[in-house]
């Protein structure tokens, strides 16, 4: 087994291995680059896809609208950040290594597959770069690390209702959304569509469905009233907008099942030749399948640092990661939790690995912002922990501040110091192999 390359001044690289290229784990590896010395860190990124994958545009992506590519290659070239096309198939923390498989050429991962995840949303084959790890014939191969940056998100959540994984369509990944967009096209006039979800996610699709094919009976389907975290004039604007739209909705309404031409619900049984699935995420289970402490939806338990609580080389962020935000609320799985999440940990990387402080960055919300179709949005003003103010943001004005929100999160990932100069410093701190956990030290939640 090769262990990284030897330099001159008589020490290996520390290996820095990030696993999941959504946005947290692509903006950590590229702050990681910024912020050490290539000759120090061997930076490897591990990813299914060779694009970057904007998630929260995969609502405009299943009604056809073409998204600017934006290759790793591109994105990585210059820094010294290596990109491993390959898909995680498990994590020996105890042992620090990674195994992987190479990715299919196609893309597609088979049904029930991985695909929506965060590190498994289809992808191309290996590029064969960064030859580090042991290879065996079975075709997994694994890769060492001294320090790991878990960022491999989250997937669709069916919550075990019956049918839902096999006649439902998500939208948590671009092979659901490529998927679900065939799906779109190829339905005629007044055909019927339900949205099952009144999240974030549900709202996003109901909307941009309706407004790109007014054509359609789209009806959403919610558990509790209408945008009931949302303050007076907020829920006001989206119910004004649904009515807008044609958009049928039933409050109150939980989906018992789901069959291929009709869904299941407490009030009944309702049409549905295409069911869009949007009730939350689940997390990768890779975690739970590891001695990382994780809670029991599978997320990893982490300090204010980003560092796991049971194996300090591991961090993990974004959906992956259990964070305690402002007034110990757990920070919800989303783009606005894993960007300062990356942030953090890959500062705390770096401080740890030069000598220097680590900084400790309160986490924090200030709006949830839902594009509502292309013309229309709703910014929602929130309190540090995540909870409705009075004010909100809507109309036009709205739906141009979310455009600008999602274009900023694609330029963060490209730029993961805000494009504010950084020095990188030379590492202090050399790989020592650490013993294994004690049992208790390991156990899992």
């Amino acid at each position: 087994m090769q262990h990284g390359n030897a330099h001159g001044h008589g020490h290996r690289q520390h290996r820095i291995v990030v696993i999941g290229a959504g946005y947290a784990g692509a903006i950590a590896a590229g702050r990681l680059a910024r912020r050490l010395r290539r000759e120090d860190v061997a930076i490897t990124l591990v990813n299914a896809e060779p694009d970057f994958v904007e998630r929260i545009r995969m609502h405009q992506v299943a009604v056809g609208q073409e998204l600017r590519p934006r290759p790793f290659s591109e994105m990585f070239a210059g820094t010294g950040v290596r990109l491993r096309l390959a898909r995680v198939t498990a994590v020996d923390a105890d042992g620090r290594t990674v195994s992987i498989t190479e990715a299919e050429p196609d893309g597609s991962s088979g049904p029930g597959a991985a695909n929506g995840f965060g590190s498994s949303d289809g992808s191309s084959a290996s590029d064969g770069l960064g030859g580090s790890g042991a290879s065996s014939n079975s075709g997994v191969e694994e890769l060492p690390y001294d320090t790991l940056v878990y960022a491999l998100g989250s997937t669709w959540n069916t919550h075990d209702v019956p049918g839902a994984a096999d006649h439902a369509h998500d939208i948590a990944g671009r092979p659901g959304a490529l998927r679900l967009r065939a799906r779109l096209a190829a339905l005629g006039a007044g055909q019927p569509v339900v949205v099952v979800g009144g999240g974030l996610t549900g709202l996003e699709a109901a909307t941009e469905i309706a407004e790109a094919r007014p054509d359609l009976e789209v009806t959403l389907a919610a558990r509790g009233a209408l945008g009931d975290w949302l303050s007076p004039k907020g829920a006001r604007h989206l119910r004004k907008v649904m009515a807008a739209l044609g958009i049928t909705v039933h409050e109150n309404t939980t989906v018992t099942g789901v069959g291929a031409d009709r869904i299941t619900t407490t009030a009944g049984e309702m049409p549905a030749a295409v069911t869009i699935w949007t009730t939350g995420f689940a997390a990768h289970p890779i975690a739970q399948a590891t001695t990382l402490k994780t809670d029991a939806t599978g997320r990893i338990e982490v300090d204010g640092t980003m560092r796991s609580l049971s194996h300090p080389d591991v961090y993990a962020i974004g959906d992956a990661a259990l964070a305690q935000g402002p007034g110990d609320k757990p920070l919800r799985m989303s783009c606005a939790s894993g960007v300062p999440m990356a942030w953090q940990a890959a500062d705390s990387i770096a401080a740890r690995l030069t000598g220097t402080k680590s900084p400790t960055a309160p986490l924090r919300y200030f709006n949830q912002c839902i594009s509502l179709g292309r013309k229309e949005g709703l910014i929602q003003y929130v309190t540090a922990d995540d909870r409705a103010r009075t004010a909100a943001l809507t109309g036009r004005l709205a739906a141009f501040y979310k455009e600008l929100v999602c274009r900023g999160a694609a330029w963060g990932v490209a730029n993961p110091t805000l494009a504010i100069p950084t020095r990188r410093r030379p590492t202090v701190v050399r790989p020592t192999p650490t013993p294994p956990p004690t049992p208790a030290e390991a156990t899992t939640a």
